[in-house]
């Protein structure tokens, strides 16, 4: 069976290079024509070629465009396979529970969900998708409607934690437990376990797994806040670098025309790019000061550095920003530190920049 999971992956890779959506769905019916099963092309052939566009992306390349494209097919022949009658053919709807699946509010990456409400559909499980970026207030009332065994909450974007401490506290609260999943949960889980969801998994098979033993609900009374979990945010500082988001930036950009002349030639794109590259740095900034994990912050200016680098762009174009926000946030010390080792961490790997923000 490997060799044909293999040979799938090749020939899916291909058909989403050539943007060929028959081709794609001719890989999958080939696959389980074969003797794959439905939960293994989803992870073992889509899931890894979807990591496969990732990364193209990343290391410049594939275009945002392209990706998207590419996410799109990997959508159609997702359906493709689960509605095919050798993947179903074993299935007792329901049989395993019911689960709801849905993504954090803003967050917009929800193929990793659907692949795990397909996996848990073809599991036996009785699953409610709800899709990408759902308001915690809309997903509060349609539990309510609905009461499943369990939640699985998705999200890639580390910036959402904050929303997504809202939420798990929120569906705990009413007596349904929490499972985890995505990179903004950390390699390891360890965000999950300090935001206090029941369980964390790595992949959708561990979660498939994970609920087959079952998750006991959450006793009465689970109300809590978010400082019960993170007493750290009694210092506000959090709080105050929310509120003051757009003027930190407003004043960063200000700050950066000032100190490095060649910004006032910059075109509207490279002035949209370079504010951009400044709200993402304030935005990790605060989920860091949210989690008091200084290693998001650092991790994500490292990534940063591997995309820039990617596009022929110093990793060190970020420093002087970092710098102008150490200035700013100077009263802060949390934010102080990160800001500093966030500084430390760029320094480590380039030469320093001409011009900051025009990475293509």
């Amino acid at each position: 069976m490997g060799a044909v999971l293999a040979r799938a992956r090749e020939e899916l890779w291909r058909a989403v290079l050539e943007r060929d959506d028959y081709a794609a769905g001719r890989v999958v019916d080939a696959a389980l024509a074969a003797g794959a099963s439905g939960e293994q092309v989803l992870l073992e052939v889509i899931a890894r070629v979807q990591g496969k566009v990732g990364a193209a992306w990343a290391a410049g390349r594939m275009t945002v465009a392209q990706e998207h494209a590419a996410t799109a097919i990997h959508e159609r022949v997702i359906a493709a396979t689960v509605h095919h009658p050798s993947a179903r053919q074993a299935v007792t709807p329901g049989a395993a529970g019911t689960v709801t699946v849905a993504c954090v509010d803003g967050e917009w990456h929800a193929l990793p969900a659907r692949i795990l409400a397909e996996v848990l559909r073809l599991r036996g499980h009785r699953v409610d998708f709800l899709g990408a970026q759902v308001p915690t207030p809309h997903l509060i009332a349609h539990l309510h409607q609905t009461a499943p065994d369990t939640v699985a909450l998705s999200s890639t974007l580390p910036t959402r934690l904050p929303t997504a401490h809202t939420a798990i506290t929120a569906i705990q609260a009413i007596g349904i437990p929490v499972l985890v999943g995505g990179a903004a949960f950390g390699a390891d889980g360890h965000r999950a376990r300090l935001l206090g969801a029941d369980a964390w998994a790595p992949d959708a098979r561990a979660a498939a797994d994970l609920l087959a033993g079952g998750m006991p609900r959450p006793g009465p009374g689970n109300a809590r806040q978010a400082i019960d979990d993170l007493p750290h945010l009694g210092d506000q500082e959090y709080t105050m670098v929310s509120r003051s988001r757009g003027q930190l930036v407003k004043n960063t950009l200000a700050g950066l025309e000032r100190r490095l002349p060649a910004m006032r030639s910059y075109t509207d794109a490279q002035h949209e790019r370079t504010a951009e590259d400044v709200a993402h740095v304030v935005d990790f900034l605060r989920a860091a000061l949210y989690t008091d994990d200084v290693g998001l912050f650092t991790g994500f200016l490292d990534w940063t550095g591997d995309i820039l680098e990617a596009r022929g762009v110093s990793a060190r174009v970020l420093d002087p920003a970092l710098t102008l926000l150490r200035e700013e946030l100077k009263d802060f010390p949390r934010a102080v530190t990160l800001l500093t080792e966030g500084s430390g961490v760029l320094r480590g790997r380039a030469t320093p920049p001409t011009t900051p923000g025009t990475k293509s």
